[in-house]
């Protein structure tokens, strides 16, 4: 398969490979998400954190967008993608829904929540492996020319940024008794969510792409 025009950083791959590994990507990021909600109940439970409860429901979208992709991927089409990216829209929309009323709801109750060695543990352990999947995602989404495999690593990457905002928050809450730090990071990331959302879910877009 030759290289996109434009982007001299994906090799040459055969197709069949390429679609391998991306459902190879879904399929870890689907298991590590599976028990990332095993993970976080726990730990949301033990400390009391709608931080952590709410990144396991997080982890639910992110469960949802994978397996969009896979479905995509086992006959891509232009029909299929268009659904895709749609639902992927949705997924967007879903997070920024989640993210504005947790956010919300933290600082007007000034929910404090207790320590959990647990949460900040996997938190920092999923930043890390979603940027990792995020980066394979995109490069063999470009060297496929898929727009739903490209879309779903952005989704990763916010898994990941909003992985970040929850371990700030729970370090943060821990050393300086700053409870505010996590909502208003999620806030942040509610932007994000919506102009992707609202790009994927407009009238036409795809067919503009």
């Amino acid at each position: 398969m030759t290289r996109p025009p434009g982007d001299p950083g994906v090799p040459h791959t055969d197709p069949s490979r390429l679609l391998l590994r991306g459902r190879l990507l879904e399929v870890t990021t689907l298991g590590w998400n599976v028990i990332g909600i095993v993970v976080l109940a726990m730990a949301a439970v033990a400390a009391g954190s709608v931080a952590l409860a709410g990144f396991g429901l997080d982890s639910l979208i992110e469960i949802g967008a994978s397996t969009v992709v896979l479905w995509e991927l086992a006959d891509s089409r232009p029909d299929r993608q268009r659904t895709g990216l749609r639902l992927i829209g949705a997924s967007f929309a879903l997070l920024a829904v989640y993210l504005t009323a947790q956010s919300v709801w933290a600082l007007a109750t000034h929910h404090i929540a207790g320590h959990s060695a647990a949460g900040v543990v996997w938190t920092a352990a999923t930043a890390m492996v979603m940027l990792a999947l995020a980066y394979g995602k995109h490069r063999t989404g470009t060297a496929l020319a898929n727009p739903v495999l490209i879309t779903e690593a952005r989704v990763t990457v916010v898994d990941a940024a909003l992985a970040v905002a929850v371990l700030v928050g729970l370090v943060l809450n821990a050393g300086l008794g700053w409870w505010w730090a996590d909502p208003s990071a999620g806030l942040i990331l509610v932007g994000y969510a919506t102009r992707e959302a609202d790009q994927l879910l407009r009238p036409g877009w795809w067919s503009q792409t």
